[in-house]
């Protein structure tokens, strides 16, 4: 994070847009001596400031109300029309004393004005002051995104815990009623997890069902398929516009994957397998997202019944029982 009190060869971006080159450089000339800008980027009309803010990572905006063609008005507008922008502060320069013109660009959107001719040190002392807010909103606004991250992270395995997985999934499976888009659902389980901790202890299970997250996150489409920890020694995965052969052929080559790997344990490795359940939808057997999961969870009940180390597909033929619920789920 940038702070204005430590200054360093990397410090802030500013953007002056003015008409007059002569404005423009004795703005540059005052601020130079705060040692606070390791760039000073000129504009003399909004479009061209515009095309700045897209370009360039801007800190603040100096810009002048009343230029020709383009007023500062119509720049603070296009600022505003981009979600990305809206938190760069904006000081408006006018040699304009009507407080009607004042009032307007602050409801417009510009964070402060300066009447010219301004007092070097009123401009250098106003430009510090938003820096300070800029610096304080930027550190809220990742403090906010880590912790957001965090509510939906698994701490072991860093993927999607459950709760925000159930809420992708209630998302994804809405589109499959509204508009029968195709979504395949994997629930995984790691075979003989219990004697990994029985034997080496809960470091050791941790480790491996880390590596165990890691290998099924390869190969996922980006911000397209979803993969979360379902509890325990469970996964679960999210494959949307996938069908069931795409489904399958996909669980056969996780499965394989993880039977090929070695997982370390204290003193060496070890072999792991995995059992997987397949259900898809829209299927006429799968009105509810609890039906969705039970296919699926009863798939892999009969991977882990015949023998383990397979990837079984749900038989929607024959309903599940009305009254199971999967494991985990609550009326």
């Amino acid at each position: 994070m940038k702070d204005i009190n430590s200054i360093s060869e990397k410090g802030f971006t500013i953007l002056i847009i003015d008409d007059s080159p002569t404005l423009r450089g004795e703005v540059i000339g005052i601020l130079k001596s705060t040692r606070l800008f390791s760039e000073f980027l000129e504009a003399e009309n909004p479009t061209a400031g515009l095309k700045h803010l897209v370009n360039n990572k801007i800190d603040i905006v100096l810009c002048d109300l009343v230029m020709p063609g383009m007023d500062g008005f119509k720049f603070l507008a296009m600022k505003l029309s981009s979600p990305e922008f809206t938190e760069i502060p904006v000081i408006m320069l006018t040699s304009k004393g009507e407080l009607r013109d004042k009032i307007k660009g602050l409801e417009d959107g510009a964070s402060d004005y300066l009447t010219k001719p301004f007092n070097p040190g009123e401009l250098i002392a106003r430009v510090k002051a938003h820096l300070r807010i800029k610096v304080l909103q930027d550190a809220l606004k990742k403090t906010n995104e880590k912790l957001i991250q965090l509510s939906i992270t698994d701490v072991l395995t860093g993927l999607f815990n459950r709760r925000h997985f159930m809420e992708l999934l209630d998302k994804e499976f809405e589109r499959v009623q509204r508009y029968g888009a195709k979504l395949s659902f994997l629930m995984i389980d790691v075979d003989l997890f219990k004697r990994i901790n029985d034997t080496y202890g809960h470091l050791a299970g941790d480790s491996v069902l880390k590596e165990i997250g890691g290998l099924l996150s390869l190969g996922l489409r980006k911000h397209i398929d979803v993969l979360g920890r379902y509890g325990g020694e469970e996964f679960a995965m999210l494959l949307p516009e996938t069908n069931m052969d795409g489904a399958k052929t996909l669980a056969e080559r996780y499965r394989i994957m993880v039977e090929k790997a070695s997982f370390r344990i204290p003193g060496g490795t070890t072999k792991m397998t995995i059992s997987i359940g397949c259900s898809s939808a829209p299927d006429p057997s799968i009105q509810t997202v609890e039906q969705f999961i039970q296919f699926a969870d009863e798939a892999l009940y009969r991977a882990k019944k015949s023998g383990r180390n397979k990837a079984e597909a749900m038989m929607p033929t024959q309903p599940p029982p009305e009254k199971k619920l999967p494991r985990g789920l609550k009326k």
